[in-house]
């Protein structure tokens, strides 16, 4: 009989169920190495690490180690132009070539920070083919940026769902109105320090015995109502969807590598741990990063698609965070105004304000859903169901 995955942390008593909860992703869906974070009403009840942190399933998962979380990084891209804007050095509809001249190429001389942080510029994908290693230099991937040719015109007319040029787009308007030579100097500064969390786009040398190796999840699920992200990026090989996630292919099969976990792809590889993604949303409930007038920028709704142009998927947006519907599979939490970002391979965090709840899960174990992996959604039911609802 195999032996149960030990599981390591704490909990509030009240929480203590919690544990069964991660040790269940461990026996029924093939988790190998996760981390678990929860605040309710203001406090940390939950901070749980289980399993291994390399693919070999060797080396512990620690209380230190953190993770590659794909696009739950967003949410702190937005979070950065969101605190500019409140500062009054950015508005929401400022058109980026007014910041970033060269981005005027190709017609995008219109496009607005709001609609890029809404996912509806039209900025969803290269459009020309981008060789493997542009994706590691900054000031190559975001002149490419600045070249390509939006999918649709005018802006604002449709809605796609941009996994990668996103991070680059705006770190690069960040970084100028900042005056930063590197956009993660930002992120440091303006989230990292004040809240003494561990987040990066380009992970220091002196932190890499810490990052976890990511592998695929020996458990694979049937695709959910949103569908495969295998299966998005194989229906039309020249098409959005495909392009927005494999052009270049080192998008797919770089995230192992050095070059991938060193350098600044805002977009798809923040690498940090649930507590600190727990502290960064429990943070946007606070106030301590945005107030109270700029707060519902978080989850008011910006766009809504019923057929998402990248994702083929019913999806809503607000400015830079994914917003909650009645799916489990893109619902965080169980209020009406819970925001959030899921990251490719099942990492997922979140806030639901009605509830109190700042949530944050990381794993090394990748799936394959669009939106919210089954285990997150297990999580999430068992929170609620137990203790907050």
């Amino acid at each position: 009989m195999t032996q149960p995955t030990p599981i390591h942390g704490q909990c509030h008593p009240d929480f203590q169920f919690m544990e069964d909860a991660v040790s269940r992703l461990f026996s029924d869906y093939g988790e190998s190495g996760a981390a678990l974070a929860v605040h309710y009403q203001g406090k940390p009840v939950v901070d749980l690490w289980a399993g291994s942190r390399d693919k070999a399933n060797k080396q512990a998962w620690q209380r230190d180690t953190f993770v590659n979380v794909f696009s739950v990084g967003k949410a702190v891209v937005a979070t950065c132009c969101l605190i500019l804007v409140q500062r009054g050095q950015l508005q929401l509809n400022t058109p980026i070539a007014s910041i970033w001249p060269e981005f005027a190429q190709a017609d995008k001389e219109n496009i607005t920070i709001s609609q890029v942080l809404s996912h509806t510029s039209g900025v969803s994908a290269f459009q020309q083919p981008i060789a493997n290693d542009t994706i590691y230099n900054w000031q190559a991937v975001t002149a490419q940026v600045a070249a390509t040719k939006a999918w649709w015109t005018p802006a604002g007319s449709k809605q796609g769902y941009s996994p990668m040029i996103f991070g680059w787009l705006l770190g690069e308007v960040i970084r100028r109105v900042s005056k930063a030579e590197r956009f993660n100097d930002v992120v440091q500064e303006l989230i990292c320090q004040p809240l003494n969390i561990e987040f990066y786009f380009g992970v220091p040398d002196k932190r890499l015995d810490a990052l976890a190796e990511l592998g695929a999840l020996t458990v694979q699920a049937p695709p959910d109502e949103a569908g495969s992200l295998l299966d998005i990026t194989t229906a039309e090989p020249n098409g959005l969807s495909a392009r927005a996630f494999t052009n270049p292919m080192t998008l797919m099969t770089g995230s192992n590598s050095r070059a991938w976990q060193q350098n600044q792809l805002p977009g798809g590889n923040g690498s940090t741990n649930a507590r600190s993604l727990a502290v960064f949303y429990q943070a946007l409930l606070d106030n301590r990063l945005l107030n109270e007038q700029h707060q519902p920028l978080l989850w008011q709704c910006v766009s809504r698609a019923d057929c998402d142009a990248t994702l083929n998927t019913k999806l809503a947006f607000s400015h830079g965070f994914m917003i909650s519907d009645a799916r489990a599979v893109c619902r965080f939490g169980r209020g009406k105004r819970g925001f959030g970002h899921p990251g490719a391979g099942g990492s997922l965090a979140f806030a639901d304000p009605d509830y109190g709840v700042s949530f944050a899960y990381t794993t090394k174990s990748l799936g394959l859903s669009v939106l919210l992996d089954r285990r997150a959604i297990y999580l999430i039911d068992q929170l609620y169901k137990e203790t907050v609802a």
